[in-house]
């Protein structure tokens, strides 16, 4: 049994004291709020943490609705509360569809939007215990110097194995943090920096505090997730496509199609929206936007199923995701 390291717990009410007590304690302590990503890593020794500064019942973060058109969604709002919420339902499907997509019901009531949008890059050499990783001389990302899935490979290609962070990025929302320097907004496909180590632009001392999407009128969206299970296990592929059209028979004006599990980060592909701005939503234009989700992929040795399938995966979600769409009304 894998036991957590001694900690002392910290329980603020407001942000400005949990900034403060992460201050105070810097590398040596962490911001919780489920813990489902953060504590089984304390438990393999991964991250070393002797102060948790717990966020999960200060009221600011704890908030979530719709406001002209957009959804914003506190940080510690849980993903079982995310996705049952009719506003989010309404405004952004493809959010309640990631949110319900996320482990299992027990993990969905304790985990949280802000913990799934920083959840820590995935690898198969490093999500292990201690003394696994110490067999194989550890890994670049925990402990080591070299990349276990590349070893020529100048920096970690742990993958992004968040399933709302694609959908954050398609539905381009806006992800509000808080430091000792005060708040500041970064847009979601800015805070994702592709590097399995440093993946995020969020600073050590800063807490996300709220994930912002704006207007959505006149928006579809959709989120596909393909996993070894039907439950539990973290995505092996992620889609998250967005578009918008006049109306269904319209010609899509705008479009985003991001892909997660893929890359350390969750990245967009601008070749698969523009096969489909400008032309009717048909089996034509989801043919060739699937097909550059498809040549843009490069998946790597890091996780469940072969490369070969991994990748042809990419191009059935992407067709799934959008005809999903096209049959919306």
């Amino acid at each position: 049994m894998l036991r957590l390291p001694d900690f002392q717990y910290h329980a603020p009410r407001t942000v400005e004291e949990a900034v403060a007590l992460k201050v105070k304690h810097g590398a040596n302590a962490a911001f919780v709020a489920g813990g489902t990503d953060l504590l089984p890593n304390m438990k393999r020794r991964i991250r070393k943490c002797g102060h948790l500064v717990d966020v999960s019942h200060i009221d600011e973060l704890r908030s979530a609705g719709a406001f002209e058109g957009g959804l914003r969604l506190g940080a510690a709002v849980s993903l079982e509360e995310a996705a049952s919420n009719e506003a989010v339902r309404t405004v952004c499907p493809a959010y309640a569809e990631a949110a319900l997509l996320v482990a299992t019901p027990t993990i969905r009531r304790m985990g949280t939007v802000g913990g799934n949008l920083c959840l820590d890059t995935r690898c198969l050499f490093y999500n292990q215990s201690y003394e696994w990783r110490k067999g194989i001389d550890f890994c670049m990302k925990a402990d080591g110097t070299i990349c276990r899935v590349a070893e020529s490979s100048p920096k970690c290609i742990a993958v992004s194995s968040s399933d709302t962070a694609p959908v954050a990025l398609a539905a381009g929302a806006t992800i509000e943090l808080c430091g000792p320097g005060g708040k500041r907004a970064v847009s979601a496909d800015s805070f994702y920096l592709g590097d399995g180590i440093d993946y995020m632009a969020k600073k050590e001392d800063e807490l996300l505090t709220a994930l912002v999407i704006p207007d959505q009128t006149g928006a579809q969206s959709a989120y596909v997730k393909v996993r070894a299970r039907g439950s539990i296990d973290f995505p092996v592929i992620g889609v998250a496509v967005w578009m918008r059209r006049r109306s269904s028979d319209a010609p899509v004006e705008d479009a985003r199609v991001v892909l997660g599990a893929v890359f350390p980060d969750p990245r967009e592909v601008p070749a698969a929206a523009e096969a489909l701005i400008g032309r009717a939503l048909d089996a034509e234009s989801i043919r060739d936007a699937a097909d550059a989700a498809f040549r843009a992929a490069k998946p790597v040795d890091n996780t469940d199923g072969a490369l070969s399938w991994r990748k042809e995966m990419i191009r059935v979600s992407t067709k799934r995701a959008l005809e999903r769409l096209g049959s919306a009304r």
